[in-house]
């Protein structure tokens, strides 16, 4: 069944609030999450519901019906998928690559999304390291922590991000930080949670309680 853009825009919205499509999710958080009136959302709603996409309960939220899980993970794919092409083939940074993609994971065609995926030669993660759904919807997690959530004294791995929004990802590319850097963690500084940090085992770097909440690291 082919879905509008903006329909796309709402399934694919639910999927990253539910949790993996699990909980059920209200409309004021989706109305925030698209900048969009509840009343709106309400309609739209209905009309994937009618589809069959959503179980929707009125003054209880709404949850992703099987079907719709399989069209939230393969706009996801498609995301990753071109978010992907664009940093390691067209040689945009990181953080210029979202808002493109966002365009580029309606294009419809099955075959496109599956010679993309052959070209790129089958990869696991994306740029920020999300990972990218295969083509039957499947997830290959990796073991991961929030770097805020680790004592002292634990090293490891930069593995992802939790906010791809470019004026934080602007700045780890200043202070250095990227997929694959290693982090070392000295001190924590009880105030306001702030970590001090050794990255790459030269540079001690303070990372504010914010941006720790935001770094995945694979211990």
């Amino acid at each position: 069944m082919h879905h509008s853009y903006t329909e796309e825009n709402y399934i694919k919205a639910i999927y990253k609030l539910s949790a993996n499509g699990t909980q059920e999710v209200n409309t004021n958080a989706i109305a925030e999450a698209l900048e969009t009136k509840a009343a709106s959302v309400t309609d739209m709603l209905r009309k994937l519901s009618a589809k069959g996409v959503v179980h929707y309960v009125k003054y209880k939220g709404v949850t992703l019906t099987e079907a719709g899980e399989r069209v939230a993970l393969q706009i996801v794919r498609k995301h990753r998928l071109w978010e992907t092409f664009l940093v390691e083939k067209l040689k945009f940074n990181w953080d210029e690559v979202h808002e493109m993609a966002e365009e580029l994971e309606h294009i419809t065609s099955p075959l496109l999304t599956r010679r993309l995926d052959e070209f790129l030669g089958h990869p696991k993660f994306d740029p920020h390291g999300d990972p990218i759904p295969s083509e039957t919807g499947e997830i290959n997690q990796k073991k991961q922590e929030l770097l805020a959530e680790l004592s002292i004294g634990t090293e490891g791995k930069v593995v992802g991000v939790n906010d791809s929004q470019p004026l934080f990802l602007q700045y780890l590319d200043k202070m250095g930080i990227g997929l694959g850097s290693h982090i070392t963690i000295l001190d924590k500084i009880p105030y306001d949670n702030s970590l001090e940090i050794l990255l790459n085992g030269q540079k001690q770097l303070l990372l504010s309680s914010e941006a720790t909440r935001n770094i995945f690291l694979s211990a």
